[in-house]
């Protein structure tokens, strides 16, 4: 049987909403970060070591927005392939239905450079991913749904000749503003591998930040209850869904 793997990447790191805002003074904006680790959904996507991401959006005062971030990463070339980075091209629109209850939906392509090789390819499918997605805010909660439109960062089930299209992602988050300048946002989620059980998973993280003028520090406990086999880096056999604490400092301009 033909291990599969699923490497989960990402807009914010850890969400994959894009947290655009339309009351900017210009619909252009520009963000960079270095994080001590690079998790997304609660998957390590750098070895469980720091990433460097940057990325640019667009948000027209009409609701519609573009964007698209890349990050560092360490996952394709330890499973065999050969991508370096990772780039997310994403596009939606945002709107209210009524006051206090919010939408977002939109289409995200995640993509990994010349990531196919020999290697790869004896192993996986093609890594690159679309996702639809769709969220509904209710004051300060915020419910999303993305669901896969492809095979899910490569995974495929060999033995049955089964596909991941359909795979899913739950998540529920709310930021809620504790004193000082600071923002505690709990996070809860559930990952659902299509054909695949064992890549199945649910992942939390908590998230305590403080913007300074546009440089957003923040530390998140991270962690989920994924396979630890499966899951395991094949660099150096580490779980890369451990629990465990993430340091991000992040520039908007």
């Amino acid at each position: 049987m033909k291990h599969a793997l699923l490497a989960l990447s990402a807009l914010m790191g850890l969400t994959a909403v894009p947290a655009l805002s339309h009351a900017q003074s210009s619909p252009l904006s520009f963000n960079a970060a270095v994080s001590s680790d690079y998790r997304y959904r609660g998957i390590s996507q750098t070895r469980l070591k720091p990433a460097f991401s940057a990325g640019v959006d667009y948000a027209a005062a009409n609701g519609f927005y573009v964007g698209a971030w890349g990050s560092t990463i360490k996952w394709i070339k330890d499973f065999g392939g050969d991508a370096d980075v990772e780039i997310d091209v994403y596009g939606g629109y945002k709107g209210q239905f009524s006051k206090g209850l919010g939408y977002d939906v939109g289409l995200l392509q995640y993509i990994y450079p010349s990531a196919q090789t020999p290697t790869w390819d004896a192993g996986f499918e093609d890594p690159n991913t679309t996702e639809l997605y769709g969220a509904l805010t209710f004051g300060p909660v915020t419910g999303k749904v993305s669901y896969s439109l492809s095979n899910l960062f490569g995974n495929y089930d060999f033995v049955n000749g089964r596909d991941t299209k359909g795979s899913y992602y739950l998540d529920l988050s709310a930021p809620f503003e504790v004193g000082g300048g600071f923002t505690l946002t709990p996070h809860i989620g559930y990952q659902k591998v299509k054909n695949l059980d064992v890549a199945s998973y649910s992942d939390y993280a908590v998230t305590l930040s403080k913007d300074f003028s546009g440089f957003l520090l923040s530390a998140s406990v991270v962690g989920t209850d994924a396979d630890k086999t499966f899951y395991a880096s094949p660099a150096n056999g580490k779980f890369l869904g451990r629990s465990g604490v993430v340091l991000q400092a992040k520039y908007s301009f």
